[in-house]
């Protein structure tokens, strides 16, 4: 396949102040993971020369191998116990208002890791309750006693991506499903917990498409979204079949404001946590 070329709109620089250095050493001493770094964020420096980074949970080595991820693909290590705490050390070190969490899958272990998710909310509700807490969670398989428990630990806002549209899903989620995903993030909705959701764009979806997967979301009650450019990390990944115009962008925020979504990040270099903070900022104004 021809190779696309990337348009200016997507060329960045990584720069680097005394936060960056700080925000690096501190995740670097606690042997912490960060999808910052293990997914090549296009945003790393911006955000930890802001001192924000978002923490990888369960290590770096995930059990599945979806086709647009840069994560590690393997066995694991086990898990370590002391995690939950180092991250919540890091938090309070880093004097974050706002902290978001991830993790790569863990389908090797009994419960996926969801305990595992439970107590490092809780062991940062612990060490600094000021902070507001975001996960972005993976599915769990769908096990609803499994999701419960990230829920009964009660952070500020539950995210799980859909990634893509329909018909493409299968192609790049190598076990996630549409409808599992979108079960996931009703019954979060149910619980009262604000939902998140994060798409990719330029995978060869359509705008139509697009609109679906929008009033899909909005029929299980999410509350945010973040809409960003599919950018393929190595020749061995799924490939871009297009660059989306910063316009169509545009577009698409609109349309996902008129659909009814409180927030809607979308622009070629949005992630999951991209601004992750601005929408408990405006809630704390409200």
């Amino acid at each position: 396949m021809e190779h696309t070329k990337k348009p200016e709109w997507l060329k960045i620089s990584i720069g680097a102040n005394e936060r960056y250095a700080q925000t690096k050493k501190i995740v670097e001493s606690h042997k912490l993971h960060t999808i910052c770094s293990s997914g090549r964020c296009p945003n790393l420096g911006e955000c930890w020369g802001k001192g924000t980074a978002t923490f990888m949970i369960g290590g770096n080595i995930c059990t599945r191998s979806c086709k647009f991820c840069n994560t590690q693909t393997g066995r694991p290590l086990p898990l370590d116990k002391e995690e939950p705490r180092h991250v919540a050390e890091s938090i309070q070190l880093m004097k974050l208002s706002h902290a978001v969490i991830t993790s790569v899958d863990r389908d090797d272990l009994d419960d996926f890791g969801a305990s595992h998710w439970a107590q490092t909310i809780k062991e940062i509700r612990n060490l600094t309750p000021e902070t507001t807490i975001e996960v972005l969670i993976p599915d769990f398989q769908g096990r609803k006693e499994l999701i419960e428990l990230v829920i009964n630990a009660h952070p500020d806002i539950i995210s799980h991506n859909m990634e893509t549209v329909r018909r493409i899903s299968p192609n790049v989620r190598s076990v996630a499903n549409y409808d599992t995903s979108l079960e996931v993030i009703r019954q979060i909705s149910e619980s009262d917990i604000t939902t998140k959701s994060g798409i990719m764009v330029g995978l060869g979806e359509t705008a139509n498409e697009i609109e679906e997967l929008m009033d899909d979301l909005r029929n299980v009650g999410c509350n945010i979204l973040t809409i960003g450019q599919y950018l393929q990390p190595t020749h061995k990944h799924y490939p871009v079949a297009e660059y989306i115009t910063p316009e169509q962008f545009a577009i698409y925020k609109k349309t996902g404001l008129q659909k009814g979504f409180e927030q809607v990040e979308s622009a070629p270099l949005v992630r999951s946590s991209y601004h992750a903070e601005e929408y408990c900022k405006i809630k704390q104004k409200q």
